[in-house]
């Protein structure tokens, strides 16, 4: 597999509410963590004392984030609403040439920021709130 450009890693927001997904207007950084919580099942009977977990147990979660440049586009309007009014809209994460994260998210922090000789930036990061797909390219 060949190298990808950061650039291309996309975080889309469904603007609607009908699947019309968008990209997230002026990200410059993106960044995608799963996790998965463990459930220990260790007991005196565990084969030579080591630890030993429950498979498929536990609690998988995913978070989002992306820094930028503030583009004041319809995306960062539909952002802001959705934090305010507490929505948890769906969102696609593009992983190029590898595939597609999509679900419920909620916007979980929403940061803007600039100074007097630089542009206005902004941060958002979102939490998983439901279940996730993932479909393969």
């Amino acid at each position: 597999m060949a190298v990808q450009n950061g650039r291309d890693l996309l975080i889309k927001m469904d603007m609607l509410g009908d699947g019309t997904f968008e990209t997230v207007a002026g990200l410059r950084a993106t960044r995608l963590s799963f996790n998965a919580e463990t459930v220990d099942v260790t007991s005196l009977e565990s084969d030579g004392g080591w630890r030993e977990l429950l498979g498929g147990a536990g609690v998988r979660s995913a978070q989002v984030s992306g820094s930028g440049v503030f583009r004041d586009a319809s995306t960062d309007g539909r952002a802001r609403q959705a934090f305010f009014d507490g929505e948890i809209p769906r969102f696609q994460v593009i992983i190029p040439d590898f595939g597609t994260v999509e679900g419920p998210f909620q916007i979980t922090g929403l940061e803007y920021a600039g100074s007097f000789d630089g542009e206005a930036t902004y941060e958002i990061s979102l939490a998983s709130a439901g279940l996730l797909t993932f479909v393969a390219l």
